[in-house]
C-alpha cells in the first residue's frame, strides 16, 4: 500500500503538473482555433443559463474554499484564532452549500450533454468524459463531507493540508506519509483532482486560462457612435 500511495500521492502530483503547464503551453503554441469553451447555447439554450451559473458559481466557490483550505498554511487559521475543528465545520458547511448550488446546475449539464440529441451529436468523447470526471468528483466530495462527520476534531484535515505543504514545498516522502492513513474516499478525491489536472491540456477546461479579468476589472467602457 505504501507504494501505491508514493507512486499516486507522491510522484503523480508533479508528473500532472508538468503535463498542466507544458500541455496547456504547447496547444496554446500549436493549436489557438480550439483554445475556446466550445459552448452548445447556440444549439440548445433551455434552462442553459440557470444551469451553467450554478455549476460556475458553485465549482469557483468550492475551488477557492480548497486553496484555502488545503494550500494556505494552518498557521494561518490559528493566527486567525481558528482552531482546526472550527475549520472543519466551516468547510462542511460552506462546501456542503456550494455542493449542492453545483451538484444541481452540474446535474443539468450533464443531463443536457448526454440526452439532448443535438447536443450529444456536436459533443466529443472529451467533452463528455471530462464533464462526467467532474461530476463523479464533485459527489465523492460530497460523499467525503459525511465521511467529516465521523472525525470532527481536525485531524485528517490537518494530514490533508500537511500533504499539500510537503508536497508544494518538494518534500514528497514526508507528504505521502500524512496521507496514507486517511479514508481511501478522500485518496480517491485527491487522485480524480490531480487527473484533472492532467486531462485539462486536452479539454475545453483550457479556457480557464482565459478568463477575461481584464472585462471585469475594466475602468471605463468605450461607446462607438455613427
Amino acid at each position: 500500500m505504501h507504494i501505491i500511495d508514493t507512486i499516486f500521492f507522491g510522484i503523480y502530483p508533479y508528473l500532472a503538473t508538468a503535463i498542466f503547464f507544458l500541455g496547456s503551453l504547447i496547444r496554446y503554441d500549436r493549436e489557438q482555433y480550439t483554445w475556446k469553451t466550445g459552448s452548445s447555447q447556440m444549439l440548445s439554450s433551455k434552462n442553459f443559463r440557470i444551469a451553467s451559473v450554478l455549476f460556475h458559481v458553485g465549482i469557483i466557490a468550492i475551488l477557492l474554499g480548497h486553496f484555502a483550505g488545503l494550500v494556505l498554511p494552518w498557521e494561518i487559521w490559528h493566527a486567525l484564532g481558528i482552531s482546526l475543528a472550527a475549520k472543519q465545520v466551516i468547510a462542511m458547511g460552506v462546501g456542503g452549500f456550494f455542493g449542492i448550488l453545483c451538484f444541481i446546475g452540474l446535474s443539468m449539464l450533464v443531463y443536457r450533454r448526454l440526452f439532448d440529441p443535438r447536443i450529444r451529436a456536436n459533443s466529443s468523447l472529451m467533452d463528455t468524459g471530462i464533464l462526467l470526471l467532474i461530476y463523479l468528483q464533485l459527489i465523492i466530495g460530497m460523499l467525503t463531507i459525511v465521511i467529516s462527520t465521523g472525525h470532527m476534531d481536525g485531524s485528517v484535515m490537518y494530514n490533508l493540508m500537511s500533504w499539500s505543504r510537503y508536497t508544494l514545498t518538494f518534500r514528497p516522502a514526508e507528504a505521502v506519509e500524512y496521507i496514507s492513513s486517511v479514508h481511501w474516499l478522500y485518496k480517491m478525491h485527491v487522485t480524480l483532482g490531480i487527473t484533472l489536472f492532467v486531462l485539462f491540456p486536452f479539454s475545453r477546461l483550457v479556457h480557464i486560462w482565459s478568463v477575461p479579468v481584464q472585462y471585469v476589472l475594466r475602468s471605463y467602457q468605450v461607446v462607438r457612435q455613427r
